[in-house]
């Protein structure tokens, strides 16, 4: 996942070839495949959080949740902190969090008009 890292320092350098930005597209999406990881997304846009907060508006179980969370920080979307025992996650990747927003909108908005 360091892919996505090295992909987004190559695209501020202006140094990417245009196959590499379809190869960094492609690894976003596959971060944000999974329904739980745009659910701990939406969550942490509005807020940083620990793994108790997140579990009491999330549904799931903790060994779940944390390795959700561990796929989100490798991959360069959240960054965490430790106070104490507990660590709190937030968003360093804003691009995925606008994307996420914007495509969940996209479908409530259409959803609701249909329905």
């Amino acid at each position: 996942m360091d892919m996505v890292k090295r992909s987004i320092q190559k695209i501020q350098a202006g140094t990417t070839e245009p196959d590499e930005v379809f190869e960094l597209a492609a690894e976003v999406f596959r971060v944000m495949s999974a329904p739980m990881r745009l659910k701990i997304i939406s969550s942490l846009c509005r807020a940083e959080k620990n793994v108790s907060e997140l579990l009491s508006e999330i549904v799931t179980t903790q060994p779940n949740m944390s390795q959700h969370l561990n796929t989100l920080y490798q991959a360069g979307v959240l960054g965490k902190r430790r106070e104490g025992v507990q660590i709190f996650y937030r968003i360093i990747d804003e691009r995925v969090a606008n994307l996420c927003r914007t495509v969940c909108t996209q479908i409530a908005m259409e959803t609701d008009a249909g329905g």
